[in-house]
């Protein structure tokens, strides 16, 4: 029987929820499955991977086909690296002990990968969250100088009535007393 590992996908419309499974290749996406070896949520940044690493490993070893994304989780998580220093050791190219030491090695380097991403997602995050609410201000205050700008002109306006009135009546007379002299 030629068995897959491959996703079951789970979760609703818009939010997929995906289980990491190994099956029949004949059997359908969603159907009935050998063992469950794992959970992936691509809805979190970074991507939640939970994996059976000892169960993953075993099927491997026994041959079951991993499809893309699949490879790619494994991959991920240092399955296929671990299968492929396995059969480095039982070609006597290294000991167990070293590659040991190398996968050791690798994990150490992908955790401080991720941790890294990690952490420039949340200094990225907070930078935006600083971004949105100095936006949020100077709209405030913007908002706020346009509507005393609304409220003063009112004031200023019916002093400008009150003068312009009084400036014909002024102008009135000065031609008044020009017309008197001439």
């Amino acid at each position: 029987m030629a068995t897959k590992i491959r996703l079951q996908r789970h979760g609703k419309k818009g939010k997929p929820f995906y289980h990491v499974v190994v099956a029949d290749a004949r059997a359908p996406r969603d159907g009935k499955f050998i063992d469950r070896i794992g959970s992936y949520n691509p809805n979190t940044n970074p991507a939640t991977i939970v994996l059976d690493f000892e169960k993953a490993l075993d099927w491997v070893n026994k041959g079951a086909q991993p499809t893309d994304t699949a490879r790619a989780i494994l991959s991920y998580k240092g399955v296929l690296y671990k299968k492929h220093l396995q059969g480095g050791v039982k070609k006597g190219a290294f000991d167990e002990a070293k590659a040991e030491e190398l996968f050791a090695d690798w994990t150490s380097a992908n955790e401080a990968r991720i941790d890294g991403k990690k952490g420039n997602l949340s200094t990225a995050k907070e930078e935006a969250r600083k971004t949105a609410l100095a936006a949020e201000a100077k709209k405030k205050e913007d908002r706020a100088a346009a509507i005393a700008a609304k409220n003063a002109p009112v004031a200023e306006e019916v002093v400008a009535e009150e003068e312009a009135v009084e400036a014909p009546e002024a102008a009135e007379t000065t031609e008044n007393t020009e017309e008197t002299e001439g």
